[in-house]
């Protein structure tokens, strides 16, 4: 049996307040601005390619071809684009990730 530990009086083993997490500020773990890659998986058709470079692009005007990397699939049926963007803020990732995966050529956005 453990012996309970004695405090005095008005002494807690935690403290009896805990300032409220400030709900409007979600701390990022990525650094401002910054290359990020975003990985776009589809079907390799014709189109595929620039449409995903047109929306990387109307997401971040500096994008450039140099800064996309291209995979067919071992069966040559599907693709993958890897698009590095200079990413500004979290609020721009977020809408470029909404563009990407509202096109129905990406199948699946990383």
């Amino acid at each position: 049996m453990t012996t309970p530990i004695s405090r005095p009086p008005g002494h807690a083993l935690y403290p009896t307040t805990v300032p409220a997490p400030d709900s409007n500020r979600v701390e990022s773990l990525i650094e401002y601005p910054s290359l990020f890659p975003i990985k776009v998986m589809g079907v390799k058709a014709e189109g595929f390619v620039e449409a995903m470079t047109a929306i990387a692009t109307e997401h971040d005007p500096s994008f450039e071809l140099g800064r996309l990397e291209m995979r067919d699939s071992s069966g040559g049926k599907y693709q993958s684009l890897t698009l590095t963007v200079t990413a500004t803020s979290r609020e721009q990732l977020d809408n470029l990730y909404r563009a990407l995966t509202a096109h129905p050529q990406a199948k699946y956005v990383l």
